[in-house]
């Protein structure tokens, strides 16, 4: 990951953040409205987005529902907005991450690194720690050395999971990337019921994947 748009009203701190990504030899686009960061978005391509919420045109909420149908990039919210709502928003949108102001610069940058080692893209479609075995393309996996099978629903529930190993997904996210596509409807106990069901099949005293983050989504355990 190379290429960051800044999305902040405040020029100071804009600034700021500029000037350290470009020391960590990041390429830099600087927006200070949504309009800006619009126009950016589109003729840069960015790969990730530091977003403020609060923006002289709207909110970065909006602009994060108008990246949606566009090239993707990843979203990383940088904000005063602190309430319990605005977090679980910002997640619900597809957001990597949610830092409030103040911040320290160096817990930022390791974030952002974070953000681009897991959304790099693989070198291929399998999973193998010792343990749990899983080849994606041969929809073949294996548990503690004994072939195991998955449903079609739990192999997604796999492959999301592990293609964001470490980052919260929430119930909402991981709803509209596994199902709305294909026009079926399930809620959240079904979810619920679905990661319950892998996790019997995938874990047991010694190795656990999958932690449920009460009230928000699950997460998969690096």
């Amino acid at each position: 990951m190379q290429k960051i748009l800044v999305v902040e009203d405040d020029w100071e701190l804009n600034r700021g953040i500029t000037y350290a990504l470009e020391k960590e030899q990041y390429t830099v686009y600087c927006a200070h409205c949504l309009r800006e960061a619009e126009a950016l978005y589109l003729a840069e391509q960015p790969e990730l987005v530091l977003l403020d919420v609060n923006l002289p045109d709207g909110e970065g909420f909006s602009f994060c529902e108008w990246m949606r149908d566009k090239p993707k990039a990843a979203v990383l919210f940088l904000t005063a907005r602190d309430l319990e709502e605005d977090v679980l928003k910002g997640y619900e949108l597809g957001a990597e991450d949610y830092v409030t102001k103040p911040f320290s610069m160096k817990i930022l940058l390791k974030r952002i690194a974070v953000i681009g080692k897991r959304n790099e893209e693989p070198n291929d479609r399998v999973f193998d720690d010792g343990f749990l075995y899983i080849d994606f393309d041969q929809a073949k996996a294996s548990v503690d050395g004994r072939e195991q099978s998955f449903t079609p629903t739990e192999l997604r529930l796999l492959y999301a999971f592990l293609s964001h190993a470490g980052q919260l997904l929430t119930y909402e996210v991981l709803l509209e990337r596994l199902w709305d596509s294909g026009g079926q409807f399930v809620d959240k106990h079904a979810l619920a019921v679905n990661v319950n069901r892998l996790r019997k099949k995938i874990e047991d005293n010694d190795h656990k994947y999958i932690s449920n983050v009460y009230g928000m989504g699950y997460q998969w355990l690096n």
